[in-house]
Formats: C-alpha cells, sequence, structure tokens
C-alpha cells in the first residue's frame, strides 16, 4: 500500500520528535510525515523543520497557537486529504506510540479475511494489549471511560478513546470533519462514533501504549469534564431516538392488526 502519511500534533515535544520521526521513516510502509506543531515554545517547530530538510517524507505544517489535540488533527487531516493520501494514521509525538506497530496495523485495512476495513484502532484494551507504566489514577480513567462510553452510546469497541488509529482516505472524506469541535479523549470518541454511524467497518488491534518519558502529559479537567459531557449527550440523543422510532412502530402496530382482521373476515 502506498500514500501512507502519518500525522503528529506536537506541542513542546522538542525531546521525542527526532526520534519518533526517525521511528516512523525506519518501518517499512514507505511512510511519510507530516509534524503539525502549535507554536512550541521550547522549539519543536524549528526541529521539524530541520528534518524536513534533511528528509522529504517529512513535512512540516506550523499553526500559530495551541488550539488543542482536535483542531491539529484536522488541520493534519485537511492537508493529507488535499494531497491524496491513500492512508493516515493519527499518532503521538511523546513515544507512546510504537511506530513498529504501523506495518501491521496498515495491513490490517485489507483484513486478515480478506475484509476490507475502513479505519484500525490499536487498543490497549483488546487480549494482547497492554499500557507501561501508568498510575492507577491514569488507568481507572481510560478503563472507566471507555466503560461508560460503550454503555452511552452502544457499540462494541473496546478502546474508543485511544490516539493511535490508521484511516483509509475514503472513510476520513465520509465523516463531516468540518463540524467537529472535540479535544482529547472525546475528539477520539467523535471520530469513532461519527464513523459507526456512516456504517464503516472498524477493527481493533492489540498495542503496547507506554507512559511518556518526556515531557508533560497533556490531559486535563476540562478535556476530561468535555468526554463526559459530550458522550452523555450524544447517548442521550440515541436514546431519544430509538424511543422514537419505537413508538413510530407501535403505533403502526394496530392498523397492522385491523387490517389483518378486515382480511381474515372477508
Amino acid at each position: 500500500m502506498t500514500g501512507v502519511l502519518v500525522v503528529i500534533p506536537t506541542y513542546d515535544e522538542a525531546e521525542s520528535i527526532r526520534s519518533i520521526v526517525d521511528r516512523v521513516l525506519a518501518v517499512d510502509i514507505r511512510a511519510e510525515v507530516l509534524v503539525v506543531d502549535d507554536g512550541s515554545p521550547d522549539g519543536t517547530g524549528d526541529i521539524a523543520e530541520e528534518l524536513a530538510a534533511h528528509d522529504r517524507r517529512v513535512h512540516v505544517l506550523h499553526r500559530t497557537e495551541k488550539n488543542g489535540l482536535g483542531a491539529a488533527y484536522l488541520a493534519g487531516f485537511a492537508w493529507a486529504l488535499e494531497r491524496d493520501y491513500e492512508v493516515v494514521v493519527e499518532m503521538d509525538a511523546d513515544g507512546s506510540h510504537h511506530p513498529e506497530d504501523l506495518p501491521r496495523m496498515v495491513q490490517l485495512l485489507d483484513g486478515a479475511d480478506g475484509e476490507r476495513q475502513d479505519l484500525v484502532l490499536g487498543s490497549r484494551w483488546v487480549p494482547g494489549g497492554s499500557v507501561e507504566n501508568w498510575p492507577l489514577r491514569r488507568l481507572l480513567l481510560s478503563r472507566g471511560g471507555n466503560l461508560y462510553t460503550r454503555m452511552a452510546l452502544g457499540i462494541d469497541v473496546l478502546d474508543a478513546t485511544g490516539g493511535y488509529r490508521v484511516f483509509r482516505a475514503s472513510a476520513l472524506r465520509r465523516i463531516d470533519l468540518r463540524s467537529v469541535a472535540s479535544q482529547g479523549y472525546c475528539f477520539q470518541v467523535d471520530l469513532l462514533w461519527r464513523a459507526l454511524q456512516r456504517g464503516l467497518r472498524v477493527a481493533e488491534t492489540p498495542i503496547t501504549f507506554t507512559e511518556r518519558v518526556h515531557g508533560d502529559s497533556k490531559m486535563s479537567g476540562s478535556i476530561v469534564r468535555e468526554s463526559l459531557l459530550r458522550v452523555t449527550f450524544w447517548g442521550a440523543r440515541r436514546r431519544l431516538r430509538e424511543l422514537g422510532e419505537l413508538i413510530v412502530r407501535r403505533r403502526r402496530l394496530p392498523s397492522v392488526r385491523a387490517r389483518y382482521h378486515r382480511a381474515a373476515a372477508g
């Protein structure tokens, strides 16, 4: 498969960006890299430019301010779609996601049994998946958030909040990216929920997620609250829609029975 672009958002990732880009370029999938830098004050953008100057497979998209993970990914997706890449990858810059998993994840788009997938999720919570060096609080937050998401939205995806993903470009085009305003965990749930609602085929594959060694986590209380509120809203809207459909079906049932009785009497 050709035309793979790995989108890596950055903000103050100067200590890790060289290593992660080198590891991506070393895997055997002929991938290119787009670093989307939100004006990092630590010089991450300058390092990315240096890497791009020495390797044509590296590209840099500079944004003037820190507008959040979701906005950075959306900018990267738009850049990729404008240039007709076939496959677009989400990956963190801090080494939490292992580039060495990429060949397997990209290959799964064509399906182990020949069934094409539109989206492949690197999952921490399917059998074989794991996390390394996480404190108990983060572990409980992720497990609890995914359980709540499954219950609220009625989906069977075990890791709906993970950020290591491989999309077909055609799948991104079918999702209404222009109306996505979510951030953090919620951004990942938002894209997955839109994909499932549009009938896209989604597969999960196990990965090992390693807690960052350099820099600080971008997770915050506001991101967690946003996720809880938005998922609750989407879940309530789904329940109301299902209830409305049930009421319509029940209202139609008496008329169907009446027609049956009239036909039987005749």
